[in-house]
């Protein structure tokens, strides 16, 4: 019998087959679907890329006012759901009402699950559409302001700020947001997307597995970075400060958030796009003062690192702090943000998990003793 090989943390571990999405970590390039992320971000809506994780394609005209118009009248969240919210601890983290907002949801579909490979998920869309309307719901009500109810004329991120401001952003300022969706929409095979398919290798309901993911998202090794960089920022709070704050980091060989990333080798395709709302935000506000120190960072960090043979980029968490921020958007909700776009690769995920199933089923390598005697209470 052959000896089972072991990869902690599955490191380098092919799990599972999938189409939707392609990192090329050398080249810095990410693909959903085989179309390049920089490209969609540019000429694609939210709505449209969640089209093509869940299809597989890209929409056509009449396809996509079709899914919009099931997608947009999901918005709107019901009266349990706002007690829900309002009841919720007021100290607890709003990625823990998401999760358990989620599992809420389940109650009010039909579930087709036991007696199909597919769920009704396609149809439904709760778990995409109302994400962003709690996070809204939640900062307003934390606030002590009413809830502002979704509107089926704006888009995805064009709504998303106006149910958490209470007036409409500009045309500029909605477009950026729902570009911020589409970028985080999926990445492969992270923590919180391998939780879900394994949840949905059981033949638990999409609910169920993106609620899981969520909890994997709130692991302070996987969401949350750009908070920690805004943190960062707020620390060496001008460009002055930025080489001594990089060169003690170094000498105390810490962390420089936001910089580095496990698969890329090259600056993260995603980090480009973010970089350039950042620069135009920056210009829109008349606030430069993130972007400075950000890109201050990124230059000295990276000579120190080229020195010594180590070309080391920015990812996404790098800059994206900065441009909620700029978005007049709280840190407490960048990690939900996260979630609400990461919800369509999440689904998408689900739903071809569900298209050749097999239950993960992992083994662990024990290192444990055997056959201990097992003595009488009073004697242990």
């Amino acid at each position: 019998m052959d000896t089972p090989t072991y990869a902690k943390g599955l490191e380098g571990v092919i799990a599972a087959e999938s189409k939707i999405c392609k990192i090329d970590g050398e080249q810095g390039k990410l693909y959903y679907y085989g179309h390049p992320l920089a490209e969609l971000a540019a000429s694609c809506t939210f709505e449209e890329v969640t089209y093509l994780l869940l299809y597989g394609k890209l929409p056509t005209t009449d396809e996509l006012n079709a899914f919009s118009a099931r997608m947009r009248a999901g918005r709107a969240l019901s009266e349990p759901v706002l007690q829900m919210i309002r009841e919720f601890p007021a100290d607890s983290h709003p990625m823990e009402l998401l999760q358990s907002v989620i599992s809420y949801l389940s109650g009010y579909v039909e579930h087709k699950i036991h007696h199909s490979p597919h769920c009704n998920c396609r149809d439904t869309l709760h778990q995409v559409a109302q994400v962003t309307s709690v996070i809204a719901a939640y900062h307003r009500m934390q606030n002590g302001e009413a809830y502002v109810p979704p509107r089926d004329d704006l888009s995805h991120g064009a709504n998303f700020l106006y149910m958490l401001r209470g007036e409409e952003p500009d045309d500029r300022e909605g477009k950026i947001m729902d570009k911020c969706f589409v970028i985080h929409a999926e990445h492969s095979f992270n923590a919180s997307t391998f939780t879900a398919r394994v949840v949905a290798s059981t033949m638990s309901t999409c609910y169920s597995s993106i609620s899981a993911a969520i909890g994997a998202l709130y692991g302070s090794l996987h969401g949350g970075a750009n908070e920690r960089v805004m943190q960062m920022v707020d620390q060496i709070g001008s460009t002055e400060k930025v080489k001594e704050f990089v060169e003690k980091k170094l000498e105390r060989k810490e962390k420089v958030m936001g910089m580095g990333h496990r698969v890329y080798r090259a600056k993260d395709p995603r980090a480009v796009v973010m970089e350039a709302f950042l620069d135009e935000m920056s210009d829109k506000t008349g606030n430069r003062t993130y972007y400075d120190i950000l890109k201050g960072v990124e230059t000295t960090f990276r000579a120190k690192m080229e020195v010594k043979g180590k070309p080391i980029y920015p990812n996404v968490d790098f800059f994206s702090g900065a441009v909620y921020r700029l978005l007049g958007i709280p840190r407490a909700l960048y990690t939900p943000i996260f979630a609400a776009a990461r919800a369509a690769g999440w689904l998408a995920h689900i739903l071809e998990q569900r298209e050749d199933n097999r239950i993960f089923r992992p083994r662990a390598l024990y290192v444990g003793e055997v056959d201990l005697p097992v003595p009488p209470r009073a004697q242990r």
